[in-house]
This record gives structure tokens, C-alpha cells and sequence, in this order.
């Protein structure tokens, strides 16, 4: 793995192939990203802080303080595919807004159409030219666009929680006093039943 650390935006890139991922590196820095390289997708998700169940221990240690701004990854790996770390990335409520883009040197619209399908942002074909790299920006930026619309969502959903309670208090506190009034109400009338019986004793004497 290694880690480029002089850029706005931090991608992930996630390669097999020892010259691709150097390729990818160096088009990703000339175009000005920090860059961390890996080589499979288990090191992918080690790196996330997701870790796959079959593995006892991470060999990559996740780095919390580096923020991932997009994923770039090899479609054809060994173990796990680029499709499968995109189905694990968008079903996590963590990780799901980091868009993620494919890379496959093999055309083929199936494969393109479910990648998309699943949430991919781009399928770029290999050889990837820093052309490419300029199309990732727009990307990042609607990533980050969200993450602020997130925690406005977060934020309600908490004020709703909270109001709900409160409500849900108030519900219980009514209910207590209602039942404590029920209980009152047939003391009341056994005592005027006591207080009548009384007057028509007074009334007979």
C-alpha cells in the first residue's frame, strides 16, 4: 500500500495489478488527488474499517483520520471483485454515499449495466487516461454535497425521536391521572350512599 499525502480530495484505488496501480496512482496525482493504492478488495474494505468476516485480522490498518472521497477500483480481482466491494461499500450506512468508480479492460454492456445499476458512479475502460481523472471531480463534489444534507437528516429524524418521547410522556402522565380520577369515583358515590342511609335513619327516629 502506499499513500500520496498533498491533496484536497483522497481517492482509493484498488487494483490487482501491481502497473496498473501505479498507472492509476500517477495519473490520480498529476491530476492533483491524494491517493492511497491497494491491491485487493479485502485490503479495500481493511482500509474503510469494514472487514470481511473470514479474516481474522486486518493486515492494512484502517486510518479514521483520512477521509475517502471516491473509490476507483479494478473490475477482475482475485477473491473479491470490483463488484462485490461495490455492493458491500453501498450497503454500508457508513460508506454508502463515497462514490465508486469500475475499471475493466473487458467491454462488456452486462457487466457496465449492473455496475451501474448498483450504484457506480463511472465504468471506465483500461487503459485509463488522465483524461478519465477529470471526470472524477464532479463526482466527489456530489459526494460531498450530500454529507451535509445527511446530517441535516440525521439531525431531524433526532428532533423527531425526541418529540415523539415527549409526546409518548405526556400520553402516560394523562392515562395515570385518568385512572387515578376512575379509582376516586366509587369512593364517592359509597360515601353519598353512607350519608343518605344516615338521613333516612335520622328521618325514621
Amino acid at each position: 500500500m502506499s499513500v500520496a499525502t498533498e491533496a484536497q480530495y483522497h481517492v482509493l484505488a484498488v487494483d490487482d495489478s501491481l502497473i496498473d496501480r501505479k498507472l492509476i496512482e500517477r495519473l490520480l496525482k498529476t491530476s492533483s488527488y491524494q491517493v492511497t493504492t491497494v491491491e485487493s478488495g479485502n485490503k479495500a474494505l481493511e482500509f474503510l474499517g469494514l472487514h470481511d468476516e473470514q479474516r481474522e485480522s486486518p493486515s492494512v490498518s484502517p486510518n479514521n483520520e483520512i477521509e475517502v472521497n471516491l473509490i476507483i477500483t479494478d473490475y477482475c480481482m482475485p477473491g473479491m471483485t470490483g463488484y462485490d466491494l461495490l455492493k458491500k461499500v453501498k450497503e454500508s450506512s457508513s460508506l454508502k454515499d463515497i462514490p465508486v468508480v469500475i475499471m475493466s479492460s473487458e467491454n462488456v454492456p452486462s457487466r457496465i449495466n449492473r455496475c451501474l445499476e448498483e450504484g457506480a458512479e463511472e465504468f471506465f475502460l483500461k487503459p485509463v487516461q488522465l483524461s478519465d481523472m477529470k471526470r472524477l471531480r464532479p463526482h466527489i463534489l456530489k459526494g460531498k454535497m450530500k454529507e451535509p444534507q445527511q446530517q441535516q437528516q440525521q439531525q431531524n429524524n433526532k428532533n423527531k425521536n425526541l418529540n415523539n418521547n415527549s409526546n409518548n410522556n405526556n400520553s402516560k402522565n394523562n392515562n395515570i391521572k385518568l385512572q387515578a380520577a376512575t379509582k376516586e369515583k366509587p369512593l364517592m358515590k359509597g360515601y353519598l350512599k353512607k350519608e343518605q342511609g344516615l338521613d333516612s335513619l335520622m328521618a325514621i327516629v
